[in-house]
């Protein structure tokens, strides 16, 4: 089965999210924890969740994907903005546990010009320090596409990382098909050969959950902006190989294109016909 969905909005609650997925095709969705420029989450509601995960569990639903807020940096070079990142973060890994064994995923950050290797310690020292081993959520860093003094352009960088988490159990990896392939990573014309590298870097069994969009710019232009399935430099073929290959089929794939949700039920639609059981 192909376990696809796409962004959601969280703020009428899981059931209304898990109702909204299934409407359009979807079996699974990602969601912001709060605002996606940070700021105050809104209070669980318990009864919610619960009708949530018998909703989920009934309609054969994969893991769920929460989103951290893009102000999380936790490499950033004022003490502020990661303590910041810290609480947030901490918070947010609490409130994941009312949704057990799900995934949480996050964007590595900037280290705004203090070098990678800096950044790299910082999002560790995080890390570290938010990660319990009681808890059930797999924590996942994002392929970045390398704009800028983002941390996570490469699969070394990410390696890195998870190198230095003492529960190093508790993370995975999230991929996104307009960054790697903005990043320098060919998955249109060689993607056995770019899943060859992440298994050889960081390990195929970490690979959790991958973001499914086309890139509005050509290849390694390291700039970030997400198109529609078919619409964009990657392509609607390179797309289909990626949700059909044998070692990809099994994850998760959520969409993130630049859709409303008539939209999004179209690319589900669009990418289930092509699915090859």
């Amino acid at each position: 089965m192909l376990n696809i969905g796409c962004h959601l909005s969280a703020s009428k609650g899981y059931m209304h999210m898990g109702e909204e997925a299934k409407s359009i095709g979807a079996n699974t969705f990602q969601f912001f924890t709060r605002n996606p420029r940070g700021g105050a989450a809104k209070a669980i509601d318990t009864e919610d969740v619960k009708s949530f995960l018998r909703f989920a569990e009934e309609n054969g639903f994969a893991k769920i994907l929460a989103h951290a807020p893009y102000t999380l940096n936790a490499c950033s070079d004022k003490p502020e903005t990661r303590e910041f990142a810290f609480n947030i973060m901490r918070d947010d890994l609490m409130r994941m546990e009312y949704t057990p064994n799900q995934l949480y995923n996050f964007h590595p950050g900037s280290h705004v010009g203090q070098g990678s290797e800096t950044g790299i310690d910082l999002i560790v020292k995080q890390l570290n320090g938010v990660l319990t081993k009681d808890m059930t959520t797999t924590v996942l860093l994002e392929t970045m596409a390398g704009k800028g003094s983002e941390v996570g352009r490469s699969f070394e960088e990410l390696r890195e990382i998870i190198d230095g988490v003492e529960l190093d159990e508790k993370m995975g990896v999230c991929l996104d098909t307009c960054h790697v392939y903005d990043a320098g990573y060919d998955i249109v014309n060689d993607l056995d050969g770019v899943i060859d590298e992440f298994d050889r870097v960081i390990g195929l069994e970490r690979l959790k959950a991958i973001h499914v969009n086309d890139s509005k710019n050509p290849f390694g232009s390291h700039k970030d902006r997400h198109e529609k399935i078919g619409e964009g430099s990657i392509g609607f073929d390179a797309m289909v190989r990626i949700i059909n290959n044998p070692r990809l089929k099994d994850i998760p794939f959520f969409l993130e294109t630049p859709n409303e949700l008539d939209g999004y039920a179209a690319e589900i639609k669009m990418l289930r016909d092509a699915y090859e059981q």
